[in-house]
Formats: C-alpha cells, structure tokens, sequence
C-alpha cells in the first residue's frame, strides 16, 4: 500500500505491511494531536485575550470530567501503540521453528555469510521465496548493524555474542543490505545485496560451483584438530561432559545455577570455559580465544546442533553385558 509512496521501499517480507501500517499509525496520531493543540492554543488565544487593561479574568474552578477525558483518551492511544508494537516485536524476535539457519559474520567493512551446506559469500544473501531465514550473526570487530529495509528488519551485530534476526521474503528480486551502525571510516561502503529466488532455482544456485563441505563437517573437522573428542566423549566418560544432544537443553553448574545450552553459552564455552563450568567437572579445560576465528566458531557451533544422541541397539547392549576379551589385540580401537 505504501510502497508506491517514495519515502517507503517496497514491502517484500511477512512483516513489512505490519511494520509499516504501526509506522502511518504513529504518524497519523503525531499529525492529528499537533494540529490539535496548535489549533487550541491559537483559538484560546484570541477567544480569551484580554481586551482591556482593567479586565480582570475569571476565576477557573476546574472540570473533573474534562481532566478525565484528557487523560482516558491518551492512556487509551498509548495502550493501542503499546499492545500494536509489542504483537509485531514478538513476531520479529521469535523465529519460526523451521526456519533456515545462515550465518553471518560482519567485519570492517563486509558481511561475510555461510550456508549449512558449506555455500560462502561475501556481501550477498541468497534465499529462497517463501521461506523463514534465520540468521545467526556476530563480529569480528566493532558493532555493526544487518539492515535490509525492504524486508523492514533491522538487528545490531555485536562483537563477543551472538545475536539473531528472521524474515520470510515474500517476492524475488534483488534488495539493499546495509549496514546502520557507524562502524569506521568505510562504514558507506559496508554494503550488499538479499537475493531472493524461486525455490527451485535457489537449489540449483546451492548445488553449483565447486562442492562444498558442510558446515557441521567443518565443525567437527575443528573439533578433532583441537582434540576436543579427548575430553567430550560420547560416552559420557571424559573430564567434560558429552555434547551430543546437549543442545537446547537445560544443565546445571557447578554453582548450583540452571542454564539453557544455546549458542552464545557454546561460545562462552569455548573462549571464557571457567565463565560457567557444568556440575560434576573439574575446571579444567583451556581457553581457545585467539585460537578459532568468527567463522571458526559458527562451524563448531552448526556441529554440535547437528549431533543428536546416540541409539543404543540391541547388538551395543549385548556387547556391553559381553565380559570383556581377554586377548588384548581385540582391545585396540
């Protein structure tokens, strides 16, 4: 509706009418009370000037109904934004549960973007129409800001956390990212493009160029490189905890505190691992900052949410009530 209008780009996520139908709300409500008062002080202005230098005004008692009425309809319109932008905030900030998850990292003064199937790209976006996008962002540097605005969404980039945004683009086309947060010198030039595309050709721009490995893949290539599977065995047997299936759910410290696995305690686990150690393990293990990048983390995090729990078959319980050979060549693994 408003996109025809050349202060507005075109609407072209779930969210865009929402967002801009609160926005002309605001507006319309800000237009209407400054005509208002303005026109009440210039009317009450003259209607009760004082006409001569002997005339005295009248004495005002007050109006009890009139000070409710001023002060029932500004609450009434306040509730209304209120409860208007709080609908359309929990819809932003809660991604759906299929949404596809993509990972971005800002750094001075480019986006650098990575697909669980392994697809790289530096300061564009593909994405298929019609489907939740989930992004899952940090920095290398200083604060950025991922803004696309014909989507209507806007999220700040911080260094040393992670932060997420979601959009469902509704049409193809080629939009404009930017970045909002002044970030230095070429902060103007820290640009790029969302190119959104026919679920059938967003497969076959995924599945060109050379193949690529996937991210969990990557993780877990990192994950043995730093002898990680040393201390978190499967088996539940190491001086850390085991991590398959560990994601999401809720552990306790050894403070006694609860926390929820997700992804900025995985990457406080891997940089600061004193910060919050689970209950029952020793502090023990060493600090990697300095020693995994941005893209580094995203890969060991996309592994850790790709490993579930181990079954159990009936042909592993057997074997475990098995008693254990005696012939120590069958023990080598």
């Amino acid at each position: 509706m408003w996109s025809s209008l050349p202060l507005f780009p075109e609407q072209a996520s779930t969210v865009a009418k929402d967002v801009d139908s609160l926005y002309i709300f605001l507006i319309a409500i800000t237009v209407f009370f400054s005509l208002l008062i303005a026109g009440l002080v210039i009317f009450f202005a003259i209607r009760y000037r004082r006409r001569s230098e002997v005339e005295l005004p009248e004495p005002i008692t007050g109006s009890t109904k009139l000070e409710a009425v001023w002060t029932i309809i500004p609450f009434v319109v306040v509730m209304v934004i209120f409860f208007w932008g709080a609908r359309i905030y929990f819809t932003i900030s809660r991604s759906p549960a299929n949404a596809m998850p993509i990972y971005v990292v800002g750094k001075q003064w480019m986006w650098k973007l990575q697909h669980l199937e392994g697809q790289r790209e530096i300061n564009e976006l593909h994405i298929p129409v019609n489907r939740a996008v989930r992004l899952i962002m940090s920095s290398e540097d200083v604060i950025h800001s991922f803004y696309v605005p014909a989507f209507r969404v806007k999220q700040d980039v911080l260094p040393g956390r992670y932060t997420s945004i979601w959009f469902q683009a509704t049409q193809p086309g080629e939009y404009h990212l930017f970045c909002a947060e002044y970030c230095g010198t070429k902060h103007s030039g820290m640009i790029g493009k969302v190119v959104v595309m026919e679920p059938t050709d967003y497969q076959t721009w995924l599945s060109g160029g050379p193949r690529a490995e996937s991210m969990s893949a990557m993780g877990q290539n990192l994950f043995q490189t730093f002898s990680c599977h040393n201390c978190h065995r499967s088996d539940g047997k190491g001086r850390g905890p085991a991590l398959e299936g560990i994601y999401g759910k809720a552990v306790k410290l050894a403070t006694g505190q609860t926390v929820i696995i997700d992804d900025n305690y995985v990457r406080e686990s891997i940089l600061n691992p004193l910060a919050k150690v689970v209950g029952g393990y020793a502090a023990v293990m060493p600090t990697f900052q300095g020693q995994i990048n941005e893209d580094g983390l995203s890969q060991i995090l996309a592994y850790i949410k790709s490993i579930g729990p181990q079954a159990v078959t009936q042909n592993d319980t057997m074997k475990r009530s098995e008693p254990a050979p005696t012939n120590k060549k069958s023990l080598k693994p």
